[in-house]
This record gives structure tokens, sequence and C-alpha cells, in this order.
């Protein structure tokens, strides 16, 4: 099966801080890649890269066999911050984020927040929703577009274990209409049942790779 994501010997650096250090990673189609590590291991910073909103110092970064920026129409990135607006309801939001995508084929903000678990008629500004349905809106969002490559910075991130089981319960759903998900936490409980790998970071190196499918671990 072919590649979706191709990191070859990645390194980024800010000066004399070397925030990754050559990372070489490939994912295929229908894949779940977690990324784990403490803060500040690098997790975002890759995550960033693969999204094309940062520029390797070293290395290459393929996704779908182009640069990011050609294929950036197939990505759907959803940062830790939520990128709503609090004084807008879920649907409101939606509607706003459609605006900007008049010329593809996207889902209506209605079936993107039923997708979620969400009620779309719900009136309620999302600054008063709880973390959990901050996070399933801000997947909505991300859905929106159909994108086949889901990038998903902390998407546990304050969760209580009930809406924490709701998001993984999402996802699971995702990988069975084949899409490709990284997503980057320091909760691997949470998040090892999707694995079918996880890639441990610390100071930006890699210091684990287990595929999970194939039993390997590196």
């Amino acid at each position: 099966m072919a590649s979706v994501v191709e990191l070859e010997s990645v390194s980024k650096l800010y000066g004399t801080f070397v925030a990754l250090r050559k990372i070489s990673l490939h994912i295929e189609q229908g894949r779940c890649c977690v990324l784990l590590g403490e803060n500040g291991a690098g997790k975002s910073t890759l995550l960033r890269m693969i999204a094309g909103l940062i520029r390797p110092t070293h290395g290459s970064v393929r996704i779908f066999g182009e640069k990011p920026h050609d294929s950036s129409h197939r990505i759907g990135y959803m940062s830790h911050a939520p990128m709503l607006y609090e004084e807008f309801s879920a649907a409101e939001n939606l509607r706003y984020f459609a605006a900007l995508y008049r010329e593809r084929d996207c889902m209506s903000p209605e079936e993107a927040l039923a997708a979620v678990g969400l009620d779309p008629t719900l009136k309620r500004p999302v600054g008063h929703y709880s973390q959990g349905m901050r996070q399933r809106a801000s997947l909505a969002r991300v859905l929106l577009a159909k994108p086949d490559l889901l990038l998903l910075d902390e998407p546990f991130s304050n969760m209580d274990a009930a809406s924490a089981k709701q998001m993984l319960d999402l996802l699971a759903g995702l990988r069975i209409q084949d899409k490709t998900i990284v997503l980057t936490t320091h909760q691997r409980e949470l998040a090892e049942p999707l694995a079918d790998s996880l890639l441990t970071l610390q100071a930006g190196s890699v210091v684990s790779l287990v595929e999970r499918s194939a039993g390997v671990q590196r």
C-alpha cells in the first residue's frame, strides 16, 4: 500500500536549538500513527511539519507523494487550540468555515456536527461548551472539507474519561472510512487502542517506534 506520509531524515532547527533531529517516518493509507512524548518533546512541531505549516531545515516531507503545500486540500489539521469563535454556536462556526471552501465538495455543517455527535440545532455559544464538546466541534470543523489525512494535536486534552471515550470512538469510526490519522498525545493509554504505530519522541529525537500490527519494536 502506498505511503500517505513520508519523512526522510527530517530535522528542524530554530537558531542553535534543535526541535527535531533526523526523523524518518512512513505512514500508509488508512493507518493511525500516535506521536507520544512529554511536553516539549517535538510532537506538535512534527505534526505542523506534516501539515505544511513549517518547513524542515534538513530532510524531505512528502504527503500523498507531493509537497505538503500541494496536498493541503487533502489534509485536515486540528490544532491544540480549538480555532473556533467562542461567541458563535458550533453550527455558526461551521457555516463560516464552509464559506471558505466554496469550490470544494464539503459536508454540510449539520452533517459534520452530527458526525461527531453534536446537536446541529444547539444555540449555545462554543465558549459555554464543555471541553469534550469543544474538542468534538473542532473535529467537526476539520471533517467539514472531507480530508483524507487527519492531523490531530492533543485531541484528548483536558477531557474527562467519558468524553475521551467518545472521541476515541469517533476516531475509530473514521478509521473504518479509510482515513489516515496522525495524532499527538502524552496519554498513551487513551490512544493505544486506536494505534497501528506508536512513535515516542524525546527532545526532538525518536526513542522508540512500535508497529503494533506487525508486533515489531525498534
